[in-house]
């Protein structure tokens, strides 16, 4: 995933950033949770002791869950992250909601930092093709000059106003209205590797993936940092994700 670049900041304390922040902050999840649950309904409670064994030595039923579509087996378990990133990035986010619970912070309640999204040279700025079938291309230097200056001036803009309805006694969750989608928010975001699996088979593209997907770049990086923390806690779920086509069960 490469080095997350440095964020850098205006001396009008505006801070630019081109990366985004995932941190796994808590979890209970592994393979033999998937053993458990799915052999509970013919081993009753003695599925107990799957528990105690090594899960490498029944890899071949987690495959057959997973090639088969049984997916109920894979949603016993739990992953919390921390994200940081632009909020249009949270709009597409939250569009995900079954088997997944969000708090994000709040521009009611607390003044909103001067954190905005400027896209380094990396991504790619011009769509060729019509809709629903499209690429998107590398933009010319030029290109890339035009959206820096002018996300820049604009979010200057937009945060000077925003300040000085603040300091004109405006509450903040009226001032926050002339505050634009490229501001940074965070938030806790908690799923199953079932709701995880299906958020990455339309949210990143990958050459083992049986069903095309053309996902936004910038919510395909945070898919990407979540995809690395939960291959760690379930590798064998995630050979398996891999090896049937990156299809949710």
């Amino acid at each position: 995933m490469g080095r997350t670049p440095t964020p850098v900041t205006t001396p009008e304390s505006l801070t630019f950033r081109s990366d985004v922040t995932v941190e796994l902050v808590k979890s209970s999840a592994s393979d033999a949770d998937v053993l458990f649950a799915a052999r509970v309904s013919t081993a009753g409670e003695q599925s107990l002791d799957e528990l105690k064994k090594d899960p490498e030595r029944s890899k071949g039923l987690i495959n057959y869950l997973m090639r088969d579509r049984h997916g109920s087996p894979f949603e016993h378990n739990s992953m919390t992250f921390f994200i940081s990133a632009p909020i249009f990035v949270f709009r597409e986010f939250m569009r995900h909601r079954v088997g997944w619970s969000y708090n994000e912070e709040s521009g009611r309640y607390r003044e909103l930092e001067p954190v905005f999204y400027v896209p380094d040279a990396s991504r790619k700025l011009v769509q060729q093709g019509r809709p629903g079938k499209y690429v998107f291309v590398e933009g010319t230097e030029e290109q890339h000059a035009a959206v820096k200056g002018t996300l820049e001036e604009s979010y200057e803009q937009s945060y000077a106003a925003y300040r000085q309805l603040l300091t004109e006694g405006v509450a903040r969750e009226v001032a926050r209205s002339v505050l634009p989608v490229g501001l940074y928010s965070s938030m806790y975001a908690t799923c199953n590797a079932r709701s995880l699996m299906h958020f990455l088979g339309l949210r990143t593209q990958h050459e083992l993936a049986k069903v095309p997907s053309f996902p936004q770049r910038e919510i395909e990086m945070v898919g990407e940092k979540m995809e690395a923390e939960w291959a760690k806690l379930m590798p064998l779920t995630y050979a398996a994700y891999n090896a049937n086509g990156r299809v949710a069960p």
